[in-house]
């Protein structure tokens, strides 16, 4: 006689199947609608319709009077970062995707503990998945000085489908007045000068002036997402005077740019796409993961055409996701047949994220040039408006030129057919990179 299975167990099987294919489809498309059509070409980057389409299409209002410094690699970033906290009187907001483990998580747990001791308010979101390395004992470290911990998106039946989408985001900002933004992460990769293949190169940026307001405000938007709390008053948001640069359009302006799933995924692709359209002389992009999609691709080749030049440095062979390399390269014919210079830094992974546009425009922050940036992560930009600034970027970028290697359609064309294939499988996937 055959044994029936029990109706219980296959309901079960069945609605747990149901379930896994649910939240599959939720957290493998986007939830907003996305751009579908070019961007049309009204004015040029220096015309100030670019700078108020910017400010009042997009995002918050440009503010003038603030002072920047770039900070190449762990040997500058840290230190400065670390000096900032030590010396908080009032508050400390942090928001990072990587945090792990090695001397560097350590110092920042005993910096943002001792802080905490001292009566600063301290405040740490870490992402769920990005801080899965943490040491515990940096947690405890932390909680037990009075350090406030939230993890972002941390798996809960009622909010599963939101698991694909992570804060990107890097923030630090100390007493309201001194802001740290970039591609760096809190692990023994950044240390160092990228000297080697373990230590990566990358860089962050140190601000001052009333932009950091702007930057408070966009940790304050994911803080309260995670814990309901709403942070205001003199300890987080001190009035700022401008600080001493030229007051004048071509100097020290700026404004803090964030875009999220649950609000403006679309707004960070749409604000590279207005500026890429608006280049009249020069694109120069440093990006860890370069994925376009057809829209952006298309703008890059449309600069070439109208005599824009367009470099791009991307990561070489050591590279922390094979798959993302992979997918990169796959779209690359039609760049380089347009004219677009493409280049694969040589000696290290390269982990930078930023954007300059006819030595004016300086856009730096989380942001890779991928989907997932574009529509899944929750990220943040700072877009500089200083042309001594922007010549500052464009010579860091020509230095990291220098230790890249060029590739040619030739070359691209004539690469080997396993890689084509690898490539061509990668790039599928190119709506998750």
């Amino acid at each position: 006689m055959q044994k029936t299975r029990h109706p219980f167990k296959i309901a079960f099987w069945t609605a747990l199947l149901t379930m896994a294919a649910t939240v599959l489809v939720l957290n493998f498309i986007p939830g907003e609608k996305k751009i579908d059509q070019h961007v049309s070409r009204e004015y040029g980057l220096h015309d100030p319709q670019f700078r108020r389409a910017m400010s009042v299409l997009l995002g918050p209002s440009i503010v003038q009077g603030n002072r920047f410094e770039a900070l190449l690699n762990g040997d500058q970033i840290f230190p400065p970062m670390l000096a900032a906290i030590r010396g908080a009187k009032e508050s400390i907001t942090f928001e990072t995707y990587i945090y792990w483990s090695g001397d560097i998580g350590k110092a920042f747990a005993d910096a943002l503990a001792e802080r905490a001791r001292a009566g600063v308010k301290v405040h740490v979101l870490l992402d769920w998945v990005g801080s899965a390395k943490i040491d515990d004992s940096f947690l405890e470290e932390m909680e037990k000085a009075g350090v406030e911990i939230r993890k972002f998106h941390k798996p809960s039946w009622y909010d599963i489908a939101r698991m694909n989408n992570r804060t990107h985001r890097k923030l630090l900002v100390v007493d309201g007045a001194v802001g740290f933004t970039g591609g760096v992460g809190i692990a023994p990769e950044w240390t160092g000068n990228a000297q080697d293949p373990a230590h990566w190169r990358d860089s962050h940026f140190k601000v001052e002036g009333p932009v950091v307001a702007q930057m408070q405000a966009v940790f304050m938007d994911n803080w309260v997402k995670v814990s309901g709390e709403v942070l205001h008053g003199q300890r987080y948001f001190p009035a700022l005077a401008p600080r001493d640069v030229p007051g004048n359009d071509e100097r020290g302006g700026a404004q803090m740019f964030s875009s999220s799933p649950s609000g403006g995924s679309e707004s960070m692709h749409l604000m590279y796409l207005l500026a890429i359209t608006a280049a009249e002389k020069t694109i120069d992009l440093s990006s860890a993961y370069f994925v376009p999609d057809d829209l952006t691709r298309d703008a890059l080749v449309a600069a070439v055409k109208r005599g824009v030049r367009v470099r791009i440095i991307t990561p070489g062979p050591i590279i922390d996701a094979q798959s993302v390399r992979n997918a990169s390269r796959a779209g690359w014919g039609p760049l380089l047949e347009a004219g677009v210079q493409m280049h694969e830094y040589q000696p290290t992974m390269f982990h930078c994220k930023v954007l300059v546009v006819d030595d004016f425009l300086v856009s730096v922050g989380s942001t890779n040039f991928d989907n997932r940036s574009f529509r899944l992560n929750d990220e943040a930009n700072l877009n500089i408006y200083d042309t001594d600034f922007a010549k500052a970027q464009v010579a860091i970028f020509e230095n990291d030129l220098r230790h890249s290697r060029a590739v040619t359609l030739a070359q691209w064309q004539n690469r080997p057919l396993q890689e084509k294939v690898k490539e061509h499988l990668a790039s599928l996937l190119s709506a998750q990179l």
